[in-house]
Formats: C-alpha cells, sequence, structure tokens
C-alpha cells in the first residue's frame, strides 16, 4: 500500500438516514460515484455484511472486480462506518488490492461525509504517483459533491454526467474544490473503523 492514501471529506445538509441511503444501497451507489457503473450484490458473509461484485465500464473494456463490505448503523456516538475490501485480477485496472472506509457523522447542519481509502497500484508505482492517484482521488472527491446535490436538492446525478466538468459556466455544477482533501488531523487510514481489520477478504 502506498503512504498517500486518498482522503475526501465533505458537508452535506441534509439527514443522515438520507445520506445512508444513497450511498448504502447498491443499486443508488453507482449512480453519483463515477467510479463504478454497477455495483451487484453476491452474498452475505458468515458474520454481517456482505459479497459484491463490481463493474467499471469504459469505451473499450469492462474492468470487474469483487469486494466485501460492512456497515455499522448504529454506533453509541450516534456516527455510523462502513469498511470495505476489494480486489481485481483485471491486469488493465489501475488499482489493485484495496481497502478503505466511510465515516457519517451527524453535525448541527447535516452530516459530515468522509472516506480514507488505499490500495495496490496496478500500472506500478511510478504511474499510480504521477497520475493515477491524483485521477482517482480527483473522481472520489466530484462524485462525493454530485452526491450532496443529489441529497440536498433532489437534482438526480444523471443530471451531472462527467463531461459536466467542461461546463464552467454552469455555478451549480459538481465540483471536487468543495471538498476537503487533507484529514483534519492525523493520516487518511486513521480514522477508519475497527471493523475494516476484520472484515472478511474478497
Amino acid at each position: 500500500m502506498s503512504p498517500r492514501a486518498i482522503f475526501v471529506e465533505i458537508d452535506i445538509r441534509c439527514s443522515l438516514d438520507r445520506v445512508w441511503e444513497l450511498t448504502q444501497q447498491p443499486e443508488l451507489h453507482p449512480r453519483w460515484d463515477v467510479r463504478f457503473t454497477s455495483i451487484t450484490p453476491t452474498g452475505s458473509l458468515a458474520g454481517e455484511g456482505y459479497r459484491f461484485r463490481y463493474e467499471r465500464r469504459l469505451p473499450l473494456h469492462t474492468i470487474v472486480g469483487t469486494g466485501t463490505s460492512l456497515g455499522e448503523r448504529s454506533r453509541p456516538d450516534g456516527t455510523r462506518t462502513s469498511a470495505l475490501r476489494f480486489t481485481t485480477a483485471d491486469p488493465l485496472s489501475p488499482l489493485g488490492d484495496g481497502r478503505g472506509y466511510w465515516r457519517y457523522l451527524p453535525t448541527e447542519a447535516g452530516v459530515t461525509f468522509l472516506t480514507g481509502y488505499d490500495y495496490t497500484p496496478g500500472w506500478g508505482r511510478l504511474l499510480d504517483a504521477l497520475l493515477v492517484r491524483s485521477l482517482v482521488g480527483w473522481a472520489t472527491a466530484w462524485s462525493f459533491d454530485r452526491l450532496r446535490i443529489w441529497a440536498e436538492t433532489g437534482v438526480e446525478p444523471e443530471r451531472w454526467p462527467l463531461w459536466s466538468v467542461l461546463q464552467v459556466w454552469r455555478p451549480g455544477r459538481p465540483r471536487a474544490s468543495r471538498c476537503r482533501r487533507v484529514p483534519r488531523r492525523g493520516r487518511p487510514m486513521d480514522a477508519a473503523p475497527a471493523t475494516l481489520e476484520t472484515l472478511e477478504a474478497p
């Protein structure tokens, strides 16, 4: 794993339940997250959580991988978490084995939603450091703002396809720059829930 784990944080003015719904339902997640085309549950884990298959369709190729996920909806401090592990055997995938988490922190105005994740570079460490990791981090942040717009206004994410980043004259478009990209303290993976350590491998 790289020492440059990805971190993204955004404030969303809506209920915790609404953010949980849009991020935890496999049929809704790919609608706002440009990193995925589809996420399909394939079975339950021995304890809690589930296994899934994911796809990212590209013009000439579809990247396919598998993963495991475990969410904590009720925690003593009122927050929620979700842990994730993923892998792919696709040699064309820029991301190899990886793991990460989501945290949902209630605020007076709504929810602070954040993620930290890391992965083994699929295209080698040099290209990952020069290009891939920055693009993946940007895509995560852009997707988080796309989620925020959907949760706050009801405007569905399909209204904002990826090419809408070129529509600089539209002030309401998703923007990665609305997200915090560095943790307020510590390192990106420091806030990972304990469930990430016990989560089954894909």
